[in-house]
């Protein structure tokens, strides 16, 4: 589980090279509503200016009151001059902020989409290894991640950053302007704000990735146990499972635990600070006022501009946890989407264009390490029509054969042909859509058994669908169901038994019709009757088709044109059924073995 755990994306550390791919993942997608984008942060300054120029009214009002040198209508006059200011700019910064709200809402619902879709759409391009190396459920969750970072980075941004960056330039500059003791105070107060905080953040950071990283473990353990629940349940392993479970629980409850910690004792010293400004701003005040430099208006202005500025603060410090938290959950989907898929179409790549169905293995090498080659100068031609078996003990290459003609992994030396074509010079959809695979173990989509068919040709009619169906002998139970063709499968089709998979999976590749057909172990899961129905029903699909048959069961291969016998990566035999076992090599033994144990 550990190898699989690390998977083949190493964890990216949240470096400056990682956040600037996460910045520009984010901006890529948001520069796509660019003039919604420009309002959304016009707005957000616009309404933090007023805020900022609030308390300057509340200043000039109590100084008004307060002015004993004017008389009660001059100072009833000048009143109602501020309090019209002030309901003017309350009903500005109402509007803003429905402008605000209306197109934040717009630009943030359509870049989390698109980031959705484009994780999506990346994680699909991926090559069949990046998926045997990473946890189907730690997948998921990076994917939900990346645009919920989005979502909360924006909020903080919006809501905490911005508004921060505003109310302190805009506090500093009235300071300033009323005393330069006030706005000096202030500014190496907030300095040494900055400065402390900035270190704490540091500190906290690692605990943080290290956070989401064993969340994410957490997520793929869970799902791998609850996929294999009845592997479990068999073997009455609950114990052991629970026992993984809890260790990665009880580490991510340790890094919870420091990062949580971290946090508060950073709440503690700010706190503190915030204390001490505002004990050394009431005293300068105190000291200018004596001298009479400062008016009790201003009183009121320091007053309320720390009240906006601690609101502030305060969050300050939960704004950076949250921004480095969402950067640190984003990192790992944003590393993917700047991973190249192993497998790349060649940029001239162009379609695949099949006319007779000729597949030509050419001293082909290929291994999935280096150390271990499962195939080496591997050569082997199937003639336009020709139908060939591939057998051998398990390991042999077989099934690694069939992915390679896929284009699931590239090889290391030799070439794959089909038709004349080399398969690494035309684009993977136009391999995939010529050659269609019945895999051993098939899964199926959580959906009806109608799209599980047609999945194999989507623009296909109903009667194509049931004909496919009928030909692949699905008709028969699909007609005893409730619902018929509009059943739910199930998740991975666990509704379905083996059998009844495996003919879903046949009539998808009946119905996709193309030219070249790879079966492996079609019939494996269908007890003697249906296969009988079965390898009828083939007889016909493999018709003026190429195909390759993988097959254990030695007795389903009898009638191929050919039988090939693999042997540690190595073509070891090939022939006809009675010339190989005339032959008393392999094959003879093989079919011996499985011959006698049919006769016990």
């Amino acid at each position: 589980m550990t190898q699989l755990a690390s998977a083949k994306i190493k964890k990216p550390e949240l470096n400056r090279h990682t956040l600037r791919l996460i910045w520009r993942v984010f901006w890529e997608h948001a520069r796509k509503y660019p003039g919604t984008s420009i309002v959304v942060f016009l707005s957000a300054i616009a309404m933090q200016i007023i805020a900022v120029t609030m308390p300057w009214f509340l200043k000039m009002f109590l100084d008004t009151v307060t002015n004993t040198a004017l008389q009660a209508a001059e100072i009833n006059r000048q009143l109602m001059w501020i309090l019209g200011i002030i309901a003017a700019l309350e009903i500005s910064r109402w509007t803003i902020h429905r402008l605000f709200g209306i197109a934040n809402i717009y630009m943030r619902a359509n870049v989390m989409n698109d980031l959705s879709l484009t994780a999506f759409s990346n994680l699909l391009g991926h090559s069949h290894r990046f998926f045997t190396n990473n946890f189907t459920g730690s997948l998921v969750r990076k994917v939900a991640r990346l645009s919920r970072s989005f979502e909360e980075i924006t909020d903080q941004i919006l809501f905490s950053i911005i508004p921060l960056f505003v109310i302190v330039t805009g506090i500093l500059i009235v300071l300033f302007k009323r005393h330069i003791v006030l706005g000096i105070a202030l500014a190496i107060w907030i300095l040494l704000f900055g400065v402390i905080y900035y270190f704490i953040a540091g500190w906290k950071l690692k605990y943080d990735r290290a956070r989401a990283e064993k969340d994410s473990e957490a997520t793929g353990t869970l799902s791998d146990a609850l996929t294999n629940v009845i592997t479990i349940k068999l073997f009455s392993n609950y114990d052991h499972e629970k026992t993984i479970y809890r260790n990665v629980m009880n580490e991510l409850k340790r890094l919870r635990f420091w990062g949580w910690g971290i946090g508060e004792a950073a709440d503690g010293i700010q706190a503190l600070l915030m204390i001490a400004i505002e004990v050394g701003l009431f005293y300068a005040w105190i000291r200018l006022w004596s001298s009479g430099q400062v008016t009790v208006g201003d009183f009121a202005l320091i007053q309320g501009y720390l009240i906006v500025l601690f609101h502030r603060i305060w969050d300050f410090g939960r704004v950076v946890r949250r921004v480095y938290e969402s950067l640190a959950d984003a990192a790992e989907m944003v590393e993917i989407l700047n991973t190249p898929p192993d497998i790349k179409d060649a940029p001239s790549a162009k379609k695949l264009a099949v006319s007779r169905g000729m597949v030509e293995f050419e001293n082909v090498t290929f291994g999935f390490h280096d150390k271990r080659k499962v195939l080496e100068n591997f050569s082997l031609r199937v003639k336009p029509g020709e139908k060939i078996a591939l057998v051998g003990s398990s390991g042999a290459g077989k099934t690694t054969v069939v992915t390679l003609l896929l284009r699931f992994h590239d090889i290391n030396n030799g070439k794959i042909m089909i038709d004349g074509q080399n398969i690494a010079e035309v684009t993977q959809d136009s391999i995939r859509t010529s050659v269609a695979l019945v895999p051993q173990d098939t899964i199926l989509f959580h959906r009806t058994l109608t799209e599980n068919i047609r999945y194999g040709r989507l623009n296909a009619t109903e009667k194509e669908i049931m004909d496919a169906a009928q030909k692949a002998h699905c008709h028969e139970f699909i007609s005893r169901l409730p619902y018929g063709y509009d059943t739910y499968v199930g998740e991975r089709g666990v509704k379905l038994s083996g059998g009844e998979r495996q003919r879903v999976a046949i009539a998808r590749a009946i119905l996709a019709n193309t030219p070249i057909l790879v079966l492996d172990e079609a019939t494996s899961s269908l007890d003697s009757e249906v296969e009988a129905l079965i390898q009828d029903a083939l007889k016909n699909l493999l018709k003026k088709k190429t195909a390759i048959v993988i097959a254990h069961r030695l007795s389903t291969i009898m009638q191929m044109d050919r039988i090939i016998v693999i042997d540690r990566g190595k073509i070891a035999e090939e022939g006809t059924h009675l010339d190989l076992i005339a032959r008393g090599g392999i094959y003879k033994r093989l079919w011996s073995l499985q011959a006698e144990r049919f006769i016990k």
